[in-house]
């Protein structure tokens, strides 16, 4: 997969489009070039000619990208739309994603007492005005 990325990255149309992406997700964060540099380790100069499309980050700083836009590699590399993960919290994200393996009548029952502890919060919180 690295090796295809970088390959990938050879292209002048992805890189452009790739400066592009970088430049509007550093806009959108309201940095100048020099911040985000500064973040990266890098030069400002660096920093120019990845927006301009000139030259390609080595994977290191394309992680590192990613890292600091919350974006995927593919996103930030190829454009793909980002698949919004509904769960920020990591833990949970993991856990989920294993129960996914599990079979049907566990996954069931993680469901019911999930909706078991919803119902109990939603009441609680039904009942606070009451207590005045």
């Amino acid at each position: 997969m690295v090796y295809e990325l970088m390959q990938v990255m050879q292209d002048q149309d992805i890189r452009q489009a790739f400066g592009k992406r970088l430049k509007e997700l550093r806009k959108q964060k309201g940095w100048p070039q020099k911040e985000l540099a500064s973040k990266l380790d890098i030069r400002y100069s660096h920093l120019n000619k990845y927006e301009s499309g000139m030259h390609a980050p080595p994977l290191e700083k394309l992680i590192q990208l990613a890292d600091i836009f919350e974006v995927s590699l593919d996103y930030l590399v190829m454009g793909q739309p980002m698949e919004e993960s509904p769960i920020r919290n990591e833990v949970l994200f993991k856990r989920f994603k294993l129960l996914e393996t599990f079979d049907d009548q566990d996954k069931d029952t993680v469901i019911r007492v999930i909706d078991a502890i919803i119902a109990q919060r939603q009441v609680e919180h039904a009942m606070r005005p009451l207590e005045r």
